[in-house]
């Protein structure tokens, strides 16, 4: 494999014109298709296949057509708005409604509307659709561009009810969050990579390839937008890891670059070490990152399943820009890619003043002489270190035992938000939730005179159970009846959702109606609720795919048994301590009204492996690019406690530079997102910043110390039925070394 990669630079470096112009033209051919990536993503794709929400979904699509209860608007008008006002206002939502498909405002609605707002100033229009929910969402979109709730218009002010209408709020706002985060986190890695590389010319590489690698990704998800349903979060997904991915990428193959034209190798030379060392490192470690993200798709999830594969796609396509375009790039720069100007004279000038009694061949070159004595110092008390560490980390990850998930999308919006508003005035108005109980009885013929007296009976005792509010009229279709109740409590509580399960499990199944059709509860609280056990029931066969998948490839390529059970023990301290933040701050509500921050009574559904998967597979890029430089010195000397102390002197630098850009991404998206957005952001940051720190920088050198010779214990059998992928490795000319 590394002869492939030293072929490749050969071929990128004599063509390297014909690279660069062959991506100029990719970038010039996306860039349409990636500004209009959200045109056709959506709120939805959470309906669970099987569940009885998903029955009672495509009921009212197929059977029902407009006797359902869509999407509603409430029209609220000030006292000084006269009767012409509160009559025309009607009129306007009869008018936009008319131009979209398939959705309609019923005659007697409007009528009824009409003689309430005149009466009460507060009135809510029912719209009837036959669409299925996820198509509800795309019409609630629709009508928050046309009538622009939350504004008045002549003193009556529109607002969207309903959960469908919450979706197509969050997906206005995602879509303004991420060219917030994009415009505001750039600048801010690129103030980090001019610090890290001292160099104008190689800091704009990094950042011109995570540029290139989110705008190519963007044309990829409007063509797959295009082909199955796409959750709108998956911009922000894809350009939350896009940017940080792609410039850690380039990052360790410019740095290993710069450190081999520093220890007098050639340019073409070094760029072919560099390919072969670290551009087999980034390929291998990004790969292991996309399995990682695929174990997502064991989840019958389409909004789950296509926020992965938007990840999956930025990562690959930031493995081939880090890997052609960026070798490419170097070969045209030159040296201008080494350290100079105002910033590389200060970095030069601290390194004498501080280190200049360093010995020449004290160490390999790349090797840092503070990271030397770091990893001495850490080595010296390896006890310490691995008992302080890991206490600090479980204490961050105690609060994890408490952990609870809830799917509650309107408490992501602002408390003055229109989205807010309009439906805690609808649940004032209607006397519960604002999204109705739907439940639909099918027959195994047309309804005889007796399924119509169950039906009715099922009615009447309906109508008196705990947490119904109100039911309307039973409407019939061929081979079923669909039946409509107003929970006493919002549509996303705790108690509408229990009402949901004792309607399941007790309610429907003692009835005479249960008897004689098959009856299915369903409705957006149901659906919620029906998502959240499928998340909490999926989440074993996630974490185990992804745990077996990082022990294989780390066994794989560090050639032991050891050291994989190691990085999965570690990557999970990290990931509980992370969760542990998450749970403290949006669970228990601490540092509420700090940087944004409102806790919502619980984590998202979706985020819990969502973050568990991504950060997973971002740790395997760390973990890959120590472990393999410590495995190279191994194999050289066969001494570890020395092959640990200059494996991490030579990347200790370069994995903290690129984990800081990893949080500083990441912490854009903490300042600008809703919360859910938020939530995803912190969790990844949290993990991000500990795993490379405390983890990488302290644990992992002070437990391969503990451990000695184990570390590299493997049965020759395996050792020698596996592949052999020897990273970073080749001649090392420091005189230390030979």
């Amino acid at each position: 494999m590394r002869d492939s990669m030293n072929r490749l630079a050969g071929v990128i470096g004599r063509r390297r014109r014909w690279v660069v112009g062959l991506w100029v033209v990719i970038v010039v051919c996306a860039l349409p298709f990636a500004s209009r990536q959200t045109e056709h993503l959506s709120g939805g794709g959470f309906d669970v296949p099987g569940s009885q929400s998903m029955q009672v979904s495509e009921a009212l699509q197929n059977e029902f057509g407009s006797q359902a209860d869509g999407i509603s608007v409430l029209l609220k008008a000030a006292p000084g708005a006269g009767p012409a006002d509160r009559a025309a206002a009607v009129d306007r939502v009869r008018r936009e409604v008319a131009t979209i498909a398939d959705v309609t405002l019923p005659p007697p609605a409007a009528l009824r509307a009409r003689r309430q707002l005149q009466r009460t100033g507060v009135a809510v229009l029912a719209l009837r659709s036959d669409q299925s929910s996820d198509q509800l969402i795309d019409s609630a979109a629709t009508l928050r561009e046309d009538l622009d709730p939350g504004t008045a218009v002549a003193g009556v002010t529109p607002y969207l009810v309903g959960q469908p209408t919450i979706w197509a709020g969050m997906q206005e706002i995602s879509k303004r969050d991420l060219s917030q985060a994009e415009a505001s986190g750039f600048p801010i890695v690129a103030l980090i990579l001019l610090v890290v590389f001292g160099s104008l010319a190689a800091a704009a590489l990094p950042l011109a390839l995570g540029f290139v690698s989110v705008l190519v990704t963007g044309a990829l998800i409007y063509f797959i937008s295009l082909q199955m349903t796409t959750s709108v979060f998956v911009t922000n997904m894809a350009s939350m890891i896009g940017i940080g991915v792609a410039i850690d990428y380039s990052l360790f193959i410019l740095a290993r670059y710069r450190e081999e034209r520093e220890a007098g190798l050639g340019k073409r030379e070094a760029r072919a070490k560099s390919l072969s060392t670290s551009g087999l490192a980034v390929s291998f470690s990004g790969l292991a990152v996309i399995i990682s993200l695929a174990g997502l798709w064991m989840v019958d999830n389409q909004a789950l399943r296509s926020m992965a594969l938007g990840a999956m796609t930025v990562v690959a396509v930031s493995i081939l820009t880090a890997t052609t375009l960026l070798p490419a790039l170097i070969a045209m720069l030159g040296d201008r890619v080494l350290p100079g100007g105002i910033v590389g004279r200060v970095a030069r000038a601290l390194r004498q003043r501080f280190f200049r009694r360093r010995k020449i061949g004290a160490a390999a070159p790349g090797s840092s002489p503070f990271w030397e004595a770091w990893a001495a110092r850490v080595m010296a008390h390896p006890w310490t270190a691995v008992i302080g560490v890991s206490t600090v980390l479980l204490v961050l990850a105690s609060p994890l035992l408490s952990l609870q998930t809830g799917t509650e999308a309107l408490a992501q919006f602002p408390e003055g938000g229109d989205v807010r508003v309009g439906n805690e005035l609808a649940s004032k108005q209607l006397g519960g939730g604002s999204d109705p109980v739907q439940i639909v009885a099918t027959f195994p013929g047309s309804p005889s005179a007796a399924d119509r007296v169950a039906v009715a009976a099922f009615v009447h005792d309906l109508g008196t159970a705990a947490g119904i509010s109100s039911v309307a009229p039973p409407a019939y279709a061929a081979a079923g009846v669909l039946i409509q109740a107003t929970p006493s409590a919002p549509s996303e509580s705790d108690a509408a959702t229990a009402l949901v399960e004792r309607l399941r499990d007790s309610v429907v199944p003692g009835t005479a109606l249960s008897r004689v059709a098959t009856v299915d509860v369903g409705g957006e609280t149901a659906r919620s609720h029906d998502v959240r056990e499928q998340i909490s029931g999926s989440m074993w066969k996630i974490v185990l795919f992804v745990l077996a998948l990082s022990f294989v490839v780390l066994m794989v390529m560090l050639r032991s048994l050891v050291l994989p059970l190691k990085a999965v023990l570690m990557n999970l301290l990290s990931i509980g301590a992370a969760f542990g933040v998450l749970v403290a701050i949006f669970q228990w509500g601490w540092f509420d009204g700090f940087l944004g921050f409102e806790g919502q009574g619980a984590l998202d559904t979706i985020n819990v492996p969502l973050v568990f998967a991504i950060v997973f597979g971002l740790s395997m890029d760390y973990e890959v690019f120590l472990m393999s430089r410590i495995r190279e010195r191994y194999r050289r000397h066969g001494d570890n406690e020395r092959a640990v102390a200059e494996g991490l002197s030579s990347s200790a630098r370069t994995i903290s530079s690129a984990a800081l850009i990893m949080t500083a991404v990441f912490g854009v998206f903490v300042l600008t997102g809703v919360p859910s957005i938020k939530e995803i952001g912190l969790g990844c940051a949290v993990a991000i910043a500990l795993d490379a720190t405390l983890v990488r920088l302290i644990l992992v050198p002070a437990a391969m110390k503990l451990m000695g010779k184990w570390n590299w214990w493997m049965p020759s059998w395996l050792d020698r039925a596996l592949p052999d992928f020897s990273f970073e490795s080749g001649a090392d000319p420091g005189p230390a070394e030979a």
